[in-house]
This record gives C-alpha cells, structure tokens and sequence, in this order.
C-alpha cells in the first residue's frame, strides 16, 4: 500500500497538481485565463466520452446491466445516506447546504476519474472499457435525487410518511433538466453517442485528438485545479474541524462501498477501482452549476471548497492507490 501511495505521488499528474497548490500557497500570479480553463474542461469531458462510448461498442446489454444498475444504485444510495448524515446530531448542517454537499458528494468527478485511468495505465492494470459510460451514468441521479429530496422538504409541510403531493413533487420538470441537461451530463452523453454510433471505424480519427493528447491535457488542467484548489484551503478553515472530517472521510466510506460492489457483480480490479473511484469522488463542475441555479442559499465556500480543496486532493494522493489495494485484497 505505501508503495503505491509513493508511486502515484511521484507521477506526472500528481506532481502537476502539487505544482499548482504550491503556486496558490505563495501566491504566485500563475493564473489560467478563464477561456483556457473552460476550454480544457470540455476536452476531457469529451475525451472520456467518445473512448468510453467507442469501448462501449465492443460489449453486449447482457455484459453492461449489472455494471449500470450498480451505478445507479450507488448514484441514488449515497446522496441519501449523505443528507442523512449531514441532518445527523453531531454535523447539524441546515437543509439547504446539506442538500448541496449531497449532490456534490453523491456525484463524481471527471477529473479524478480521468487520474485513475493515468494511474492504472500506468501500472498495465487492464479495466472494462464500459467503465467510461458508468461516469455518464452515476453523473446525474445524485444530483436529481437531492434536488427531490429538497423539494420534498419544502414543499410537504405534513407530517405524512409519504403523500400525493410528495409523489409529484418526482416528477419536477425543473429538476429533471437540471439534472440531465447539465453541460458536464449533455457533453458526456453526447461524446458517448458519438464514440458509440462510429465504433472502430472512427477511431483513426478520433486517436489523433482524443487518446494521444489526453495526458498532456490532463496534467495542465490539474495544474489548473491546484491553484483553484489552494485558494479555497482557508475557506475550509473557517468551516472547522467536523466538515474537514465529513470531506475525508466521506471518500473513503462510500469508494471503499464503491469497490465493493464492484467486486460483487465481478469487476475485474482495475474495473472495481474505477468503481471505488467514480463512487468516492464528488463534483466541483457539474453538481455545483445545478446547485448555484437551483439552491442559490447553499453557500459555495461549503461544498465546492470541501470538493476541490479536501477531498480531490485526497482522493488523488491517497484514494485512489487506497481503492486500488482494496480492489486487489478483494479478489
């Protein structure tokens, strides 16, 4: 285990976002232009896409329906679970940031995930090529699972277990579009319906752009998110002690569940990795945007400074080498 913490600290991608929080530290004026940073965020939501929906090809619904149930599963189980917690005595967080931080953590991050492919290619640990579409997959449920659970908060005032009113409130048109219309989803989904409809005989055009270039790609726009990450540190300071806890701890509880189910519907390890990874991570693109729009009160510093500043950090130095030995002792 402490081998492969070394090994992945000490690789390009990592060090790359060590590189940016030590600018951020310092206060260096090292900055990526907002268009540069939109721009990078968009290829690799659309790299991911196109290679998942072109290995997605390759496989039978027979072959995909345990590994997609296993992700809505999860999409759906962790946002609830996390909003319990939160409402919990000893976090005591009101609705409206609990409602937000369960998005967050309940949905994954394309980054991390994008890490964890470096990593296991890295190490010549060979994975599922569906494994890209289960990102597309477990992006969204979160994110439309905690907008319900708000709306339902609100809006049934009685003390009822379960009534009319809540059953509709499902249903929210406003809350599905959100959820399934989010720029990071659409871009998703759409590059997998690419990568999916031209299969194999795209792939010489498509290599060029989108597998050839990843890497590099990669590591400027993880240098780019260790500055945005060092700059949001102290704001996780002013939250205190239980917060920083509930952002470390939250990786490892639900990516640990991650490999679990994973290695129980028989994931290979490096699939059952990526599981671990898709379900310890949180959102800073995609479940942030719905929240600004639809919880406005939530406060950003919370959950987007938990996100990005604690538990990404984590999960790229320690969570997903943590993941990885899990998916191993497993099988």
């Amino acid at each position: 285990m402490f081998d492969i913490v070394v090994g992945n600290l000490l690789s390009p991608i990592v060090l790359f976002f060590v590189l940016g929080l030590t600018a951020a530290f310092f206060k260096t004026d090292l900055k990526f232009p907002n268009d540069l940073s939109e721009a990078l965020s968009i290829y690799l939501l659309i790299a991911i896409g196109v290679k998942g929906g072109m290995e997605l090809s390759h496989y039978s619904l027979a072959v995909l329906v345990r590994p997609i149930m296993g992700g809505v599963m999860l999409g759906i189980l962790i946002p609830v679970v996390t909003l319990l917690i939160l409402s919990s005595r000893f976090m005591k967080m009101d609705l409206k940031n609990s409602v937000a931080l369960a998005a967050t953590y309940g949905s994954v991050s394309i980054v991390t995930f994008g890490a964890a492919l470096a990593f296991l290619e890295e190490k010549s640990i060979g994975y599922d090529g569906f494994m890209s579409a289960l990102v597309v997959i477990m992006e969204s449920p979160a994110i439309i699972v905690s907008l319900m659970l708000l709306r339902i908060a609100e809006r049934n005032t009685s003390q009822k277990a379960l009534s009319l009113y809540t059953i509709k409130s499902l249903f929210d048109k406003s809350v599905l579009k959100e959820g399934l219309l989010g720029k990071s989803v659409f871009l998703l989904l759409g590059s997998l319906l690419i990568g999916l409809v031209v299969g194999e005989s795209g792939q010489p055009l498509i290599e060029s752009l989108f597998v050839d270039l990843y890497p590099g790609i990669l590591m400027l726009f993880l240098l780019n998110m260790g500055i945005i990450a060092g700059r949001r540190l102290p704001e996780i300071g002013k939250q205190g002690v239980r917060l920083f806890l509930f952002a470390v701890m939250m990786p490892i509880m639900w990516g640990s569940l991650g490999v679990l189910a994973g290695s129980h519907i028989g994931l290979s390890v490096g699939s059952a990795t990526l599981m671990g990874v898709l379900a310890g991570s949180s959102s800073y693109i995609a479940a942030p945007a719905a929240m600004r729009g639809s919880v406005p009160e939530a406060n950003p510093s919370i959950y987007l400074g938990l996100s990005l500043g604690v538990t990404f950090p984590f999960n790229l130095i320690a969570g997903i080498p943590l993941y990885f030995y899990l998916a191993q002792w497993m099988n």
